[in-house]
């Protein structure tokens, strides 16, 4: 393969491109990057008015993209999306499931122990990663199994292979996207296409609005225990940058991974391999 084909295999134009939780601090630099790759990307988020602190790179991407709003708990309002999307860009080749979170009650601490977490919290967070997981994998798959291609790529978490302390239920949603990507890889090759692919990205520890302050100190900036516990079992020596996604993103979208589905991958600077010692 010379450079010329392999510069082809992230050759991203003419792609259709759907993010969800596009506006958040991972997915809105992949969407970007799709943009500067030539995809034409929607960008679907319950705020969209988030978006537009990724407004210049989008505008200055050349490449036509939409705003979208829309609550990935909703079938009707990821139907309303998905059929927008179609009208303005005729097919979904990629769909990217970064809708996701927590929430501060079903997070541990001295004053909510264990036993005294809300259901409601729970179902939130397992609903949000997980069925904002499935639902728009019905909505989008359903365009590519008509297609008969397509890629469609989860956002997991290394919380998923190593559940952390006080976040029970996010790490069990996030082990549960995992384990939908393997079952989904599977069902959409076998009853559809081979041509369709489904695949999940496991971030580490990456500083983003939703743990910053869990991991250092608002006032100085210092690390937290926590954080400081992390970085000692991060052979990488620190915490992600949204950029250090890009590339096992774009690998798992391209032709170069045609025979890659079903797996997740973890972009987590060696902590799920360093044992403590």
């Amino acid at each position: 393969m010379n450079a010329e084909e392999l510069s082809r295999l992230y050759d991203f134009r003419n792609k259709a491109a759907v993010v969800t939780g596009g506006a958040g601090v991972l997915c809105g630099e992949i969407a970007c990057c799709l943009a500067e790759l030539g995809a034409r990307v929607a960008i679907l988020d319950l705020a969209p008015e988030r978006v537009d602190p990724w407004r210049p790179r989008l505008d200055g991407a050349e490449s036509e993209y939409r705003v979208l709003p829309c609550d990935v708990l909703r079938p009707d309002s990821i139907e309303a999306a998905a059929a927008e999307v179609r009208g303005a860009f005729g097919s979904v080749d990629i769909l990217i499931n970064g809708a996701g979170g927590n929430h501060p009650k079903a997070t541990t601490s001295e004053q909510i122990p264990f036993f005294d977490i809300p259901p409601e919290a729970m179902r939130f967070v397992f609903e949000l990663n997980l069925l904002g997981t499935i639902l728009p994998s019905q909505a989008f798959g359903r365009v590519m199994a008509e297609q008969g291609e397509g890629i469609i790529l989860n956002i997991s978490s290394m919380n998923a292979f190593r559940p952390l302390t006080r976040i029970a239920a996010y790490s069990a949603a996030k082990a549960g996207v995992s384990n939908f990507t393997q079952w989904l890889a599977v069902h959409m090759a076998t009853q559809y296409s081979p041509r369709i692919r489904v695949n999940a990205v496991a971030p580490g520890f990456f500083l983003t609005e939703q743990n910053r302050f869990l991991l250092t100190d608002e006032k100085t900036g210092a690390l937290t225990p926590r954080g400081q516990a992390i970085l000692s079992h991060t052979p990488a020596g620190r915490f992600g940058h949204p950029r250090d996604l890009l590339g096992a993103v774009l690998f798992l979208l391209s032709p170069a991974a045609e025979f890659v589905t079903g797996v997740v991958l973890p972009i987590d600077g060696g902590y799920q391999a360093f044992g403590g010692i």
